[in-house]
């Protein structure tokens, strides 16, 4: 197996996680409090960290005293996302707030591979990039409109 199938594999496995901890996170929320859960999932994050840190770190830390600013913002958009993601979950179920954030990154991506933004490699955008957005809003689409079929169904349940 090539370096490039095991990225994809882990990329992969990555995602799942993600999965698994907005369904979980969203549970959470509903006992706890939004803000609790969002608290509770960084503190406990910034604690396995320093561990890690202490044993396999590269001594480096104090370095983001000289980062630039606009990386430390990096801080403030993880943060926002699951926030959001976690608020989107209750709100819209797994798979509709995932495939939600998950054309919001392409999205972001295209516009930063094609502009360079934040110093990235330029990547053009091309025809195959294009047909695959389409693809995803169609899936977002289809997505919606079978939630809103349940939607439907169970008010006339109801009556």
């Amino acid at each position: 197996m090539g370096i490039g199938l095991l990225i994809v594999i882990v990329t992969l496995i990555g995602g799942a996680v993600l999965s698994a901890q907005s369904s979980i996170n969203g549970t959470i929320s509903r006992n706890i409090g939004l803000l609790e859960t969002v608290f509770f999932t960084f503190a406990s994050g910034t604690l396995i960290l320093a561990v890690l840190i202490n044993f396999f770190g590269n001594g480096h830390l104090l370095d983001l005293l000289h980062a630039p600013k606009l990386q430390l913002s990096a801080v403030f958009m993880g943060f926002g996302y699951l926030f959001l993601s976690t608020f989107a979950v209750n709100k819209l179920g797994v798979t509709p707030a995932n495939l939600t954030a998950i054309v919001g990154q392409i999205v972001a991506g295209f516009i930063i591979d094609a502009t360079g933004l934040f110093g990235s490699e330029l990547i053009e955008f091309s025809w195959q990039r294009a047909v695959s957005l389409v693809l995803m809003l169609a899936a977002l689409a289809l997505i919606f409109s079978e939630k809103n079929d349940e939607a439907q169904a169970s008010q006339l349940q109801r009556k």
